[in-house]
């Protein structure tokens, strides 16, 4: 419980912490990054870790000269191309082992076949957005590899999804993070960054349910 607890502090304050972090540590800050970054996108089971506000936090930082931008920026892309990589493979490696009968009780070869398709026509498109929805950012990668999504695809999308992802919202933080008004309303934008994308994706999560 008092793990989850600071996990949330951690969350929810992301700029105190970094700003302590790199005054104790210096340079470290950024393989703390990259594991942040690779944890949350490579591996399923840590969809809760922060993402967008700390990409934002981190341009902030590198605004005041606290951190180097092109560092932080080399740094995140990498964690980020290659955590998702990791994912699809871990999809691409347990999909033959769950999905392994013609047709069962737990598995519907038309069903997959399917998903395959889907993924194939507009897969692209799912994992560039989803780069932007906590959670979701999480499971997709995983999906694509379960659903046999082409790794060259995936790679393109990933990379340009990906691209998009860091280097926009760290040049937000960069240019915007450090204004009076961003300083004083932190707090309320961290919120927003993590809880609008995640209530939108829920939304049209329920939509698609519904249809």
């Amino acid at each position: 419980m008092d793990i989850l607890l600071q996990l949330m502090d951690f969350v929810l304050h992301v700029d105190v912490h970094l700003r302590d972090f790199v005054a104790q540590y210096g340079n470290w800050v950024y393989a703390l990054l990259f594991l942040i970054v690779f944890v949350e996108t490579g591996l399923v089971v840590m969809p809760f870790l922060p993402g967008d506000s700390l990409l934002f936090i981190v341009g902030a930082l590198c605004g005041a000269e606290l951190m180097s931008l092109p560092v932080a920026m080399g740094v995140l892309i990498a964690a980020a191309l290659i955590g998702d990589q990791t994912n699809y493979t871990i999809g691409r490696y347990l999909g033959p082992k769950v999905f392994q009968w013609e047709d069962s009780r737990f598995f519907n070869r038309a069903a997959f076949d399917k998903a395959h398709a889907f993924y194939e026509q507009y897969g692209g498109i799912t994992i560039v957005l989803a780069r932007f929805m906590p959670f979701i950012r999480t499971f997709v990668p995983f999906v694509a590899g379960v659903a046999a999504m082409t790794r060259s695809k995936f790679t393109a999308y990933n990379v340009i999804g990906g691209l998009i992802w860091v280097v926009g919202l760290l040049l937000a933080g960069y240019f915007f993070g450090n204004l009076p008004f961003v300083q004083t309303h932190l707090s309320k934008i961290i919120w927003a960054l993590v809880l609008v994308p995640g209530l939108m994706a829920l939304v049209g999560a329920w939509r698609t349910r519904q249809a």
